[in-house]
């Protein structure tokens, strides 16, 4: 009898660990996280509590890269609407993004007219992959995690992952733009 209670005991604290674990994943909203922006500095996404994100890895020698286009036509759109729009450059797919943090700002604004916020130079995938990007993947799945440039991950006012898109999906696409005016 006695190893039966050992059992049960050890598994009762074993089963209120991991709920303990599960819960506290949950419990965290994209209000946790910070990226450093462009110039380098801390750029906390807590300044948008409230408002509807659009976080997208962008790259500026992609294929997909003519989306910057659409991403800034969306950001004019939707921004008194309470979208904020932020680009994530990275170099993690096909060595994209090869240039300075500098040479992607001139590039953004020179090429594009880029007004949303875009950050520095970060790891989207893999051993260095940002906090964000795991979040999203614990939060959403292996499909949140971006397989390309431009993944478009949709986070609702609450601070929550409402839906991530593929490199496919353009950003004034029919299923984007009524997804936006529901959670708008």
């Amino acid at each position: 009898m006695p190893s039966i209670k050992k059992t049960l005991i050890v598994s009762i604290i074993m089963l209120s660990f991991f709920s303990s674990k599960v819960s506290s994943k949950s419990d965290q909203t994209v209000y946790n996280f910070s990226f450093n922006d462009i110039q380098e500095k801390k750029y906390l996404l807590s300044q948008h509590k409230g408002k509807v994100l659009m976080v997208v890895n962008v790259a500026s020698q992609c294929g997909f890269t003519k989306q910057y286009e659409d991403l800034q036509k969306l950001h004019e759109e939707y921004k008194d609407k309470g979208l904020v729009l932020i680009g994530i450059p990275s170099n993690d797919f096909g060595n994209q993004e090869p240039g300075s943090n500098k040479e992607i700002k001139n590039f953004c604004e020179s090429n594009f007219g880029i007004t949303f916020p875009i950050m520095g130079k970060t790891s989207v995938i893999g051993k260095n992959q940002h906090p964000f990007y795991k979040w999203v993947k614990d939060n959403y799945g292996k499909s949140g995690v971006p397989k390309w440039n431009f993944y478009k991950v949709l986070i609702n006012k609450d601070g929550h992952v409402e839906e991530v898109y593929s490199s496919l999906t353009k950003p004034k696409s029919s299923k984007i733009i009524k997804k936006l005016n529901k959670v708008l």
